[in-house]
Parts: structure tokens; sequence; C-alpha cells
């Protein structure tokens, strides 16, 4: 699925992350920049280590932050990675609205016309899916009403579940 917003596009993928070509794949990361389970685990895998060396020089970033890595050997050209909040820990959806956020502006920051997301924090961090969908396209769509060189955000979506959730709220 796709939608057209201004002069970039909004895209759907049911995939794997870590095969993307993209200028940025977006990491769920967590604060000490750990690269350990489900996404960030993948991308450690195929990436290489040298992502998790960038991660340790940078320290850490906050719970709604993000840092930008290269992609290691990843079809990439970077990797964002963007920390969102756990489910229970209080201002969730402002957390996952600035973690988005930060990411985009971000990817403007370096110049990077595409960037492609996964449903951030909805795996071990427990975020409702329908919730993070709703957060995620909303100010996605409303960042990309902006001026914004970004010509491209993909939601990469591991299941069918995540991809629904995300058509529903990209349709509406």
């Amino acid at each position: 699925m796709r939608k057209k917003i201004k002069n970039s596009t909004i895209e759907l993928v049911q995939s794997d992350i870590t095969e993307l070509e993209a200028d940025a794949i977006v990491n769920a990361a967590n604060a000490a920049l750990k690269l350990g389970g489900g996404v960030a685990g993948a991308i450690a895998r195929k990436g290489g280590p040298r992502i998790q060396e960038e991660c340790d020089r940078i320290g850490g970033t906050f719970v709604g932050g993000a840092v930008i890595t290269t992609a290691g050997n990843l079809k990439a050209k970077h990797v964002i990675h963007a920390v969102g909040p756990r489910y229970g820990e209080g201002e969730e959806d402002e957390k996952l609205r600035n973690a988005t956020l930060n990411s985009l502006k971000l990817a403007d920051e370096h110049k990077l016309k595409s960037i492609a997301f996964p449903a951030i924090s909805t795996g071990i961090f427990g975020f409702p899916l329908d919730r993070c969908a709703k957060i995620m396209v909303s100010i996605t769509k409303s960042y990309l009403e902006g001026e914004t060189e970004i010509e491209k955000v993909i939601f990469c979506l591991f299941d069918a579940k995540s991809y629904q959730a995300f058509e529903k709220e990209l349709g509406s």
C-alpha cells in the first residue's frame, strides 16, 4: 500500500527490515544502544560488529531519542536507533511520537531520501500494535506535510497482523 503526502510517499511492506535497500532503516533500540534481540539482534547479526562499535562510542540516548550509525554490511546506508517506550512506564504515547519524529528529523539532517521503520516498541516492550500504528502513521503524515527532503517513508512490518494495523491507519 502507498499513500502520497505532498512530495513524499508512505509505503507499507511486509518484509524483513534488514533486507531493505533504503538510506536508513530504523532499529527499535534500547536506551543503552545494546543490540540484543528482535529487530536489533537481526541488525547486529546481518550488519556486523561495526554497528555495535559505533553504538558503544555514542554510549546511549534517552527514551524518545534517536541516533545514527553506519549500517555495516546491510543493504541500507545507515541505521537510525530510535528508543521507544516500554508499555506501562508512563507517557508512552508521547515517547513513541518523539522516537518517530526524532528519527525523521535525523534523516533530514543527514539529507537522506528514504527511511524504513519497524513497529517500534511492539515487541518485547509490549506496546499495543494498534496504538503504535496510529501514533507512528499520524506523526509521519504530519511531518511529511511540512518542509522535508525525505521522498519515501517505509513501514516495514514483520507479519500480516502488523501490516493490517498500519494499513488501517494509513487508509484513514
